[in-house]
Order: structure tokens, then sequence, then C-alpha cells
């Protein structure tokens, strides 16, 4: 038996009332993912848990089988692991976003959604300016970049607190920064970044093209390097994951998975379709698992843009499930396919939920699911209060 797992990242959403109460999920036309809800089974899932952060680095652990009570230990080391930086004891690693800020609030949590040439330019000017023995500034993709403090940098965890920035959108630079006791550090670099940052060529010629410039850094998701059980360790398969993002390239790696980099993936709506499908066969014919992700309908969310959100589910629906599932109706091998979302992305409030999502399982058991959307799936007996538990009902079942 072969295993695949789409996964449309912030997916899920919540009754929007000047559309007759339904959820984006609803409205949008996805013939491929209703096939498969109707020949297969329906359920929830909690993929998050209290006291840890809202965001894709929990609920993606959580859907690869991993008990983030556990094992997380932040957002920054498991993206560091995946570009190849080696943590040391007491190092550690902050996500460094690329925002636009104006007038002393923050505009864009992605600065215009920078491309990862101009952004390793930028990247590249903090660290020549800005780094030194205590401080490392390294390039990701696009607005997604790494900042790794080291041992004597006077940076501690204990009681130190950040804030992702697409949960503050217009909302005031001071009242969102660091707090605690060692936040004093950050809050300089941040600053520091606005100054070197705000005159480069590049923002320069973004602002000349009415782009949003990526003008200062945002540091958060801070944590020192995890120590996780493999995959294959606890459910004797061979994985890999296909993702743009390198928070899930990051995770997989943690879990001893390969990670699959696909050329023209970008995390947006322009990304290489094509390529990750072509990825994921080629890796389901040496393995028994593949996990594939797309991170375009939560960009759609945190943007607010309903119209382009659905376009985002369509885009899953028509250029990675249908695919994914074409193949596997015609291959030699008998295969399960999981579809779902980490999280929640509401459109009205532009951030991540920590209700429960759904999810659909093919070629296993069956319950005559209508379709795919959240009041159907929750209509179903088929719950997880623990989403790590969902990985082993799906390989086992």
């Amino acid at each position: 038996m072969k295993y695949i797992m789409l996964i449309g990242d912030g997916m899920a959403d919540r009754k929007i009332a000047s559309k007759g109460g339904k959820t984006p999920l609803q409205l949008a036309n996805i013939p491929n993912i209703n096939k498969l809800a109707k020949e297969g089974q329906c359920g929830m899932v909690k993929t998050l848990v209290p006291n840890l952060p809202k965001g894709s680095d929990v609920a993606i652990m959580s859907l690869l089988g991993c008990d983030p009570k556990k094992f997380y230990t932040g957002r920054g080391p498991l993206e560091a692991l995946n570009l190849g930086i080696n943590l040391k004891t007491k190092e550690i690693a902050f996500r460094c976003n690329l925002v636009t800020v104006s007038e002393g609030k923050l505009i864009d949590y992605s600065g215009g959604h920078i491309s990862s040439k101009e952004a390793k330019g930028l990247i590249d000017e903090l660290q020549k300016k800005v780094g030194s023995q205590h401080f490392s500034f390294y390039p990701g993709l696009s607005y997604r970049n790494i900042m790794v403090a080291r041992k004597n940098s006077g940076i501690i965890l204990d009681n130190l607190e950040t804030r992702p920035p697409h949960d503050i959108i217009g909302a005031s630079i001071e009242e969102n920064l660091p707090q605690g006791k060692s936040s004093a550090i950050l809050k300089r670099l941040m600053e520091r970044s606005y100054e070197i940052l705000k005159g480069h060529p590049i923002n320069i010629r973004r602002q000349r093209k009415n782009e949003n410039p990526a003008n200062m850094i945002w540091l958060w998701g801070e944590g020192e390097k995890p120590n996780i059980p493999s995959f294959y360790e606890k459910y004797g398969k061979k994985g890999a994951v296909i993702s743009a993002v390198d928070i899930v390239k990051g995770i997989g790696k943690a879990l001893g998975m390969e990670s699959i980099s696909v050329k023209g993936a970008t995390g947006f709506l322009d990304t290489n379709y094509r390529g990750k499908v072509n990825a994921a066969i080629r890796a389901i014919k040496t393995k028994n698992f593949v996990f594939v992700h797309l991170e375009a309908p939560d960009e759609a969310s945190h943007l607010g843009d309903l119209n382009l959100k659905i376009k985002a589910i369509e885009l899953f629906d028509k250029k990675i499930v249908g695919p994914i599932l074409k193949y596997a109706s015609k291959g030699k091998d008998k295969y399960k396919i999981l579809v779902g979302c980490d999280h929640a992305t509401p459109i009205i409030i532009k951030t991540h939920t920590d209700e429960a999502v759904p999810f659909l399982i093919w070629g296993g058991k069956k319950d005559g699911c209508a379709s795919y959307n959240e009041t159907t799936s929750s209509s179903s007996l088929l719950y997880f209060e623990e989403g790590y538990k969902l990985m082993e009902y799906f390989l086992k079942q």
C-alpha cells in the first residue's frame, strides 16, 4: 500500500454571511476533492494544541504524526534545519520575516511577497552590516528568512515573547515588539534593520514599481534545535515531503524524510504545480509515503482576499489533487490518499485559528460523505482531538 497526503494550507474557514453562510471550500469548484470524499471517508481533526503557536509548524507536526506537546521547540529551528543550518547547543534560531512598515504600523508581513533573489540581496546586506560573532542572517525563500543568535548573544528564551507578523497586519509596531528579559537586544536589531533597508536600492526599485518595500525584519518563532524520532522508526514507512515552505521541509527533515525541492515552487499561486506533482509521482515509486503541501490558500487568507482564496483552492483541486488521483487510480500499487488542511485561516480575521479542520481519506473505508467541507465533515463521527493520532489511523486503518 502507498500513502499520499495532500495538504492545502489554511483552506478551512468560517461561514461568510455575505455568501449565504457558505465557506470558501463550499464556494469553490472542487470536483476532484469531492469525488474523493464521495468514494471515501470524511472527518475532523484538531491539529493545534493549547499553549503552543497557532501555526503551520505545530499543525504540520501533528499531521505528520508527531506530538507537538512533546517535541515542538519553535518554528525557527525547524526552518533552519531545512536550510542546512546546524544549530549548536544553546543557539537560538528565529524566523526573520522581511516586512513592510509605514508610519509606525506593519502593513505587509511579506514585504510585498518579495522575490527570493531580492530577499537574498537584503539579507546579505544585513549580514554584512549587522552580522557578528553573536548574530548570523541566512536567506531562505522570499520573505521567509532565518537569524541565529549564538550561545553568548545575550538572548535567552525564558519569558521571551514574540508575535507572528501575519497576526498584526495594520497594527502598531511599538505595541507588538518582542517582550521579555532579553527583548531589548531583538528590538535594537529590528530597528537597525529599518535604518539599513529603507534606502536600499532594491527597495527603491520596488517602490518605483509600486511594490511594497521590504524595509524591516521581524523576528519571531524562536527556539533551539529539536530532537524528534524518525517517521520510519515510528511507522516503518519511508517518506518524502514536497513543499515550497522551509518550515514544512524542515519538519520533514527532522523526521528523517527526504525533503524534495521543486524548481519554481514559490509558496504562492504562481507555484510550479506540475513540478510538485511530478516530484510526488517519482517519490512514491520508491517510498511508502509522500506529503505534498500547497501554501497558496493560506497566503490568500492572510491578505483577506476571498476570491483569491477560492482560486487557490480550485487550483489545488485541479492541478494537485486531480493529477494525483488520476495516477493513483491507474497505478499498479494500491493507494490511499488523505486530503486536508493544517489549520483554519478565516478570511474575516486574516489569521490562524485553532478549531478542528476537515479531512478525507480515499482508498479505505467509505461513509458516503457528499462533499468535502467544514459542514459535511463535522457531521461525521470520525474525530481526532489529538491531531497526531490521525496519521496512525491513516496508515493502519
